[in-house]
């Protein structure tokens, strides 16, 4: 038996095999990471209490933490970026459905770290909880022990010519070489003001719940209940992309925008049994669109450029990422309820699916391998 870490060499991606373990690795680094980061607005109540800080000032303490896992490596980079990417890799024609195993471990760790959040807060205050969090998290290092890199045969090629933006001397400067490719940076675009509005429920969702005058446990069980509708949706939208002759683009257009309406819906909450529906349906629908993002990334660069492309691609999202919850804590100090935040993060989703419009051939019908190769860039 050879060395289970030494990089393999295949001519297409074998659609199984290892890559069901490099999926459990991807399942187990999205709960640790993004599970920790959704179940985050339990503490949000904490530190606005004990700094005494309005909300605006109170949410960068988890847009910086986001927007510094997607930026530059020293995070999300070194753990969800080689997981994803290696998942591209090793499926092809399951690839969406792969991809939502991978990312659906967010939905079942969010699920249990919000009350257990909250469970810890109560016995051992914000800050012994944190270090429970920080020693939950550890176990990253074991999930990334599965991964096993996988070369695919002629999958070194470069991006086509065509696709390049015509800026020849800042080109030859230029790295990673996907910064100057158009249909990437319009997709990077669209994303950037996705996470603009993405992440708001998972900052805002518990205290405004709390305002509204649910306890502690009942506005973190909403939390719950919206990471188990993702959970579902990352799985449910993968496989439909996979079993449907649907453009991957346009599937993630519509779950896009049944995200963000979704969202923007939340104000109309006021009854606990409503609240509860409109978050499960914006669990379901922001799960859904997960999966299609990576695998749509792919699909444009080419899994010969997956790893550099969703680094980039999350590097430039981090600036959504930074701005949304403060935008969303500033317009709550200002209003006096989250009723304008929802609607503006709502908003953003909207405005980034309109975005997906401009990609190249995304009104044809669809893609057959010759449209696959002209979109993707591939020669």
């Amino acid at each position: 038996m050879g060395d289970p870490m030494a990089e393999l060499a295949c001519p297409e991606p074998p659609d199984g095999g290892w890559g069901w373990m490099v999926v459990l690795a991807g399942f187990l680094q999205s709960a640790l990471v993004f599970g920790v980061i959704r179940s985050f607005g339990v503490f949000f109540m904490e530190f606005v209490g004990y700094f005494g800080e309005l909300a605006g000032r109170v949410s960068w303490v988890t847009s910086i933490g986001i927007s510094v896992q997607q930026l530059g490596g020293l995070g999300w980079a070194l753990v969800f970026t080689p997981s994803v990417a290696s998942v591209a890799r090793y499926f092809s024609k399951r690839r969406a459905f792969a991809t939502g195993l991978a990312v659906s471990g967010a939905g079942l760790a969010s699920f249990a770290f919000s009350p257990l959040f909250q469970l810890l807060v109560d016995t051992y205050a914000w800050r012994g909880a944190l270090l429970v969090v920080a020693g939950i998290s550890f176990n990253l290092v074991a999930a990334g022990a599965l991964l096993r890199p996988l070369e695919l045969e002629g999958n070194k090629a470069s991006v086509q010519e065509a696709g390049w933006l015509q800026l020849p001397a800042f080109s030859s400067f230029c790295w990673p070489r996907l910064a100057c490719h158009r249909p990437f940076l319009l997709f990077s675009a669209a994303f950037i003001l996705v996470d603009a509005g993405y992440y708001v429920p998972y900052v805002h969702l518990v205290p405004h719940a709390r305002e509204l005058g649910f306890d502690e446990y009942r506005a973190a069980f909403l939390l719950s209940s919206a990471a188990v509708a993702d959970l579902c949706g990352r799985v449910v939208g993968g496989w439909l992309a996979d079993r449907f002759a649907i453009r991957l683009v346009h599937s993630l257009t519509l779950w896009t925008v049944l995200t963000g309406l979704s969202m923007m819906l939340v104000p109309l909450g006021q009854s606990y049994s409503l609240l509860m529906g409109l978050c499960i349906c914006y669990g379901f629908f922001a799960g859904a669109l997960v999966p299609l993002q990576f695998s749509g990334l792919a699909e444009i660069v080419g899994t010969g450029h997956i790893m550099e492309g969703i680094g980039l691609m999350q590097m430039l999202e981090s600036a959504g990422s930074l701005v949304g919850a403060p935008l969303s804590g500033w317009l709550r100090d200002m209003t006096g309820d989250y009723t304008a935040s929802f609607i503006v993060a709502g908003a953003f989703l909207l405005a980034g699916s309109l975005l997906l419009f401009a990609l190249p051939n995304y009104f044809s019908c669809p893609m057959d391998s010759t449209t696959e190769e002209e979109t993707r860039g591939d020669p």
